[in-house]
């Protein structure tokens, strides 16, 4: 499924494929924790549905906390 989400560390818009279907997503929406609704995503893929945020922006960040 396509997922498009808004980084909330960079306002950017991002796009990406990920293999989750929308009653996992719909679950999550009311309530259940990513990790049991969608168990077989990555975490960088669970932090993308939560986040909007990518792997590259998080270690930007990281980089600029050193």
């Amino acid at each position: 499924m396509l997922i498009e989400k808004v980084s909330m560390l960079t306002n950017k818009v991002h796009i990406r494929e990920i293999d989750v279907t929308r009653e996992q997503i719909e679950n999550w929406q009311s309530g259940m924790l990513i990790q049991e609704a969608m168990p077989d995503l990555s975490i960088a893929d669970r932090e993308f549905i939560q986040t909007g945020a990518t792997p590259d922006e998080w270690a930007a960040l990281e980089d600029e906390d050193e």
